[in-house]
């Protein structure tokens, strides 16, 4: 079973840039798709689309990558290993379908979709600029992520489900790689994206 993915806005010209949400766990691209209406107004040149993620959730609603029942850190990067090639194919193809090349991409992710596009950067570059809010990698980089990627970390200091620790440690290994990274902490947010995370996330895409 799978959820259909949500066309936020639909240039009438050709796309000048491809813009993809990706949910959290438990969760369907509807949510998404409504953070990126503000995306979609501020890039009217952009095909915007939230993606559905491709397997039931276990806890019995909504959609997943990976399985987060009984995950840990020993078991987490395997996991997400595994969903990885489905990932980039799903980007590609929006890529192909669009004539969008991966520089004018941008992943922006929530939670599990977050670590799925940040993990990615592991892989290869299918991305300019990736708006990672509230999520982490599964294990740090050793190495320098995909070259030409930008990565705008967003967290809530009030997290409860991902400590925001983990933006933080991410943004120290990838200014140490050399990579483009900021670090945007939200004082009074927990594990979600609110109208100060969307501003500082815009405010990213616009420099």
């Amino acid at each position: 079973m799978t959820i259909e993915n949500i066309i936020v806005q639909q240039p009438s010209k050709p796309a000048q840039q491809l813009i993809l949400l990706f949910h959290g766990v438990g969760d369907n691209p509807v949510s998404m798709g409504e953070i990126g209406k503000f995306f979609a107004h501020a890039f009217p040149e952009a095909l915007v689309v939230s993606i559905g993620s491709p397997d039931v959730c276990d806890f019995g609603r909504g959609f997943q990558w990976f399985s987060v029942q009984g995950v840990n850190e020993k078991n987490r990067q395997s996991r997400i290993d595994q969903a990885m090639p489905l990932f980039i194919n799903c980007v590609r193809q929006w890529q192909q379908d669009s004539s969008v090349s991966a520089q004018n991409t941008v992943l922006i992710g929530f939670s599990q979709g977050t670590i799925m596009a940040l993990e990615s950067t592991k892989v290869e570059k299918l991305a300019g600029k990736i708006i990672a809010f509230s999520g982490r990698f599964a294990i740090l980089p050793e190495k320098p992520i995909a070259a030409g990627t930008a990565v705008h970390l967003i967290h809530g200091e009030q997290d409860p489900v991902i400590n925001p620790y983990q933006s933080k440690i991410a943004a120290e290994r990838l200014e140490a790689l050399g990579n483009v990274c900021t670090l945007d902490l939200q004082p009074n947010l927990a594990h979600g994206i609110n109208a100060e995370a969307i501003s500082v996330a815009l405010e990213h895409l616009h420099q």
